[in-house]
């Protein structure tokens, strides 16, 4: 192919939207395996000699195919560890009572159990206005009953996967809505071998309806949100595949404000945090969303150094606000990922791509970013409490040398001499590494189901 139709057909693929998953090709994934070195969750210990083959060793009795939220839980059989393998048959709504039927935020509104004070929106934000309670943290009958209502509702999202398990979507829409898959063993005292296998599916508006109120989390206050389409919680060996992840019916553009600020009902897409190790999270895309992935969930939890070791590689990260990934502690290989924002309403939203936290060592290698003329290089990086960071091969808007940028020094220049530009570690577990000029096209035509 000449030059010129090779930068013509780049250009298409780069415009393009994302297309719709392919009706007619539905690979048997089912007993498919991590391969050999790709990435942290492919190490082998001796906790799991095996590394991770999710539920791949299952017997014919322990393959199910599901369609619905109950169906889903009975054959997931938490805590039990025998292997097993849950196909995905269409959408699984994760809001539905025990009879499947679909269930509003005001069907899980709880009363406070000392005053039987029902709790309603209405009435929380009158009680809470800052103009009124001032800024310290709600308390009292519709805050406990803001309590009781959440936990109603997580009661019906939250899924808890046990160890061994493989779940792959089986039909073109194949996944969760409103769902929240918990990847947790039942101790939550350091970490455990989850071999934990999530392919071939699309997660949706996960979404709580009855966010806390923070008044002294930042300036003015913020809503804060529970349940991450996907967590990962004091577990080892996980692999998360040729997903799809984003915000429709709940986008932030749709929200209202309360108190001055926007009333967040979304958490993360996927989070690693709590002393979990070894994952691997590839060929996704993710979309329409503000925080996308958080790795260590605070900077007081010590328990995490040594862990949170992590590989992200050529996925899709399409209008994303930040935290692609915010990292503490973790050593984090970020590599052959494409980074798109496709108009100026999308960078307006923009925050940050790769968080620097506390301790953290994150290795960006031949990523690429396809940004408009406001999102500076310098803001590719955001700088919390850490300083550790080695990027190398990042293209901006092009293929070619003339379009290879340095964010740390781009960072640096704008905000001091904060930025390492280093880490004490060199990645050793993962497959080719392209150079960046091609990722967009690999990635845009490889990630996501059914690809």
């Amino acid at each position: 192919m000449s030059k010129a139709k090779t930068a013509l057909l780049t250009t298409l693929l780069l415009t393009a939207p994302l297309p719709a998953a392919q009706a007619g090709r539905i690979p048997d994934l089912d007993r498919e395996t991590l391969a050999s070195g790709d990435g942290w969750a492919s190490l082998a210990t001796a906790a799991l000699p095996h590394a991770t083959t999710g539920g791949s060793a299952a017997t014919a009795a322990r393959v199910h195919t599901v369609s619905d939220r109950n169906a889903l839980v009975a054959a997931l059989n938490f805590p039990d560890a025998t292997p097993k393998i849950i196909r995905i048959a269409g959408v699984i709504d994760g809001n539905v009572d025990a009879d499947n039927q679909p269930l509003t935020c005001a069907d899980y509104a709880r009363p406070d159990a000392v005053t039987n004070t029902l709790y309603s929106l209405d009435a929380f934000l009158a009680a809470y206005d800052p103009a009124v309670w001032g800024r310290t943290n709600p308390s009292g009958p519709l805050e406990r009953a803001r309590v009781a209502s959440a936990a109603a509702q997580q009661a019906r999202v939250r899924i808890r996967i046990p160890a061994n398990t493989t779940i792959v979507g089986v039909t073109p829409d194949a996944g969760f809505r409103g769902a929240w898959l918990d990847i947790r063993p039942s101790s939550t005292s350091g970490n455990q071998p989850m071999n934990v296998i999530i392919r071939n599916l699309s997660f949706e508006d996960s979404y709580d309806c009855f966010p806390q109120w923070s008044p002294t989390d930042g300036a003015t206050g913020n809503w804060n949100a529970l349940y991450d389409s996907i967590s990962v919680r004091n577990a080892t060996h996980v692999w998360i595949d040729h997903n799809a992840f984003r915000d429709v019916a709940t986008q932030d553009s749709t929200l209202p404000t309360f108190f001055g600020r926007i009333y967040q009902v979304h958490d993360g897409l996927v989070d690693v945090t709590n002393e979990s190790d070894l994952v691997t999270i590839s060929w996704n895309r993710f979309s329409d969303h503000d925080k996308t992935m958080l790795v260590g969930s605070s900077d007081s939890a010590t328990a995490d150094r040594g862990k949170l070791r992590i590989t992200l590689h050529h996925n899709l990260f399409q209008d994303l606000g930040q935290r692609v990934p915010r990292v503490r502690y973790g050593q984090v290989h970020v590599y052959n990922n494409h980074y798109k924002v496709s108009d100026e309403a999308a960078a307006e939203l923009y925050g940050y791509s790769w968080g620097v936290g506390v301790e953290s060592q994150i290795y960006a290698q031949n990523n690429h970013f396809r940004v408009g003329d406001s999102v500076a290089p310098d803001l590719f990086i955001g700088r919390f409490n850490g300083q550790a960071i080695h990027v190398a091969g990042t293209l901006l808007n092009g293929v070619s040398d003339n379009s290879q940028v340095d964010p740390v020094a781009e960072f640096n220049a704008v905000n001091g001499n904060v930025l390492s530009g280093s880490v004490n570690w060199t990645p050793v577990l993962h497959g080719p590494i392209e150079p960046a000029r091609t990722v967009p096209v690999s990635v845009i035509q490889g990630a996501g189901p059914f690809k």
